[in-house]
């Protein structure tokens, strides 16, 4: 497989999922575009992948217009910035609502709508969403419902982009061995009382397979949306998580 003459833009590039992806797709010849708000772990990823690098924000309309505006038009666009919080339902805040939604939902609504307008032709959209967006979890309820509405855009997205060379899938892992994790793994040992070993093998337990989703599995399936043969791959929430869902 080749993506050479191919250009990709990964938001949230600097750690985990996304700096797994740029690392995949500048394997293959893409040109690979990454962004986030710190610049430090952006030029580590650029630095060790040849990637480019730009600071942008996601829940930041005109910082997501400047973005594209200097990454210059873009084939393949990946909204895969995100974050999670979690608080029992009723101590949730209405700052900490809004902030889900903001960089979950609203970032992947900027990236698309912005990535779309300035796409040559052929092109891929793809949102890494997450089991979240297929299913409940507890103490997660605004993370989970910015998850499902990121499914939703992308089903309705598809259709309306069906007639054109443009698909629109979400990719939506397990828990993965990253960053995120490690922080949720940290909560739940202070929460519970547990051992960081206990909390993330209380992770794990949602999988069948009984292990965290590698990045890379997550970046395997990305490639493949992007290949000769997914073109009927549209409109897709693909879990990837062993069987959970």
């Amino acid at each position: 497989m080749t993506l050479s003459g191919k250009r990709v833009l990964v938001t949230g590039g600097g750690t985990g999922v996304g700096a797994d992806l740029a690392a995949g797709f500048a394997a293959v010849g893409a040109e690979v575009v990454i962004c986030g708000r710190r610049a430090a772990p952006l030029d580590a990823v650029a630095k060790r992948t040849g990637a480019r690098a730009l600071t942008a924000d996601v829940t930041d309309e005109a910082s997501v217009k400047a973005l594209f505006a200097d990454a210059g038009p873009c084939d393949i666009v990946i909204a895969n910035a995100g974050a999670a919080d979690s608080a029992p339902f009723g101590r949730t805040t209405l700052d900490q609502w809004n902030a889900m939604l903001a960089v979950n939902l609203t970032g992947t609504f900027l990236t698309f709508r912005e990535g779309l307008a300035q796409m040559p032709g052929w092109g891929r959209l793809i949102a890494v969403a997450s089991t979240a967006g297929l299913k409940g979890y507890g103490y997660v309820a605004p993370y989970a419902a910015a998850k499902h509405g990121v499914v939703g855009l992308v089903r309705s997205l598809a259709l309306e982009l069906a007639k054109t060379p443009v698909t629109v899938n979400a990719l939506c892992p397990g828990f993965l061995d990253t960053e995120m994790t490690d922080r949720s793994v940290a909560n739940i040992a202070a929460r519970t009382g547990k051992s960081p070993e206990q909390a993330r093998a209380t992770l794990a337990a949602n999988n069948p397979q009984k292990r965290l989703i590698q990045p890379a599995e997550v970046t395997a399936a990305a490639l493949w949306l992007c290949a000769p043969g997914s073109e009927g791959i549209n409109g897709q929430a693909i879990a990837i998580a062993g069987g959970e869902i």
